[in-house]
């Protein structure tokens, strides 16, 4: 078990001090999607409705930052000696996606510290299950930013592979309008869109309008997605390793 939690475990904790050393990482992170919600919600007297996607938004920001370590990590040779490594591929996968995650997580919460601007005010009991939604929106987003990033050999084609992908992503996905307003192809990339799933989960937690499709579905969704993203960023980094050592 040793040889599974420990690598894993130590890679989690590199990416907080890495993070811990680039602090204006945080600013940039919060204030973007801070500065979106409040200029979209004042300019259409509802800021609630757009709280969840902005909180979601800000995670996206995160896990796109994050997971651009992984291109630095090869330029630097370190992605080639945790591939040799006797470590299991999946404990450092996981490592690098829960490090990642953590620090979306923690930057989500500082967001959710504004809810009470949108009017949404929550006890002690409700806000447990949002901070679990948080992390598990956080782990999804950054697992996607991994299998993305896995694939890249520069920074620039990275950031243009993500914006293309994720931005419209969280634009469809229930964040600036509700499924039921959506028309055409539109509505039907809504559906097949897995954060959409994890908006609606949001908002149920969050007790906002815009929670189709239900709780219980939103979750299975979002969990199967993340748990998808984890055993092929797994898988993808075997077949690297097998590459490296022939």
């Amino acid at each position: 078990m040793n040889n599974f939690f420990l690598p894993a475990i130590t890679l989690w904790q590199r990416e907080l001090v890495r993070f811990w050393r680039q602090k204006s990482r945080l600013l940039g992170v919060v204030l973007s999607p801070l500065l979106i919600w409040l200029l979209i919600g004042y300019g259409s007297a509802s800021l609630d409705k757009f709280f969840s996607g902005a909180l979601v938004l800000t995670v996206m920001f995160s896990a796109i930052f994050s997971t651009i370590t992984i291109i630095e990590d090869r330029r630097e040779g370190f992605l080639l000696s945790m591939l040799v490594s006797p470590a299991p591929r999946t404990s450092l996968v996981l490592g690098k996606i829960a490090g990642s995650a953590t620090l979306g997580w923690i930057q989500g919460l500082i967001f959710l510290c504004f809810a009470p601007m949108a009017g949404v005010h929550l006890d002690a009991m409700e806000v447990l299950p949002i901070i679990a939604v948080i992390f598990l929106i956080s782990f999804t987003l950054t697992g996607l930013g991994f299998v993305i990033a896995w694939k890249m050999e520069t920074t620039a084609g990275f950031h243009a592979i993500m914006n293309l992908l994720l931005l419209p992503m969280w634009m469809v996905s229930g964040s600036l309008f509700p499924v039921a307003t959506a028309q055409g192809f539109v509505k039907w990339l809504m559906w097949i869109n897995p954060l959409t799933y994890s908006i609606s989960l949001l908002n149920s937690t969050l007790h906002l309008p815009g929670t189709w499709p239900g709780a219980m579905e939103s979750l299975l969704v979002t969990l199967a997605f993340g748990l998808g993203l984890l055993l092929l960023s797994g898988a993808m980094a075997a077949q690297k390793s097998t590459k490296s050592a022939a």
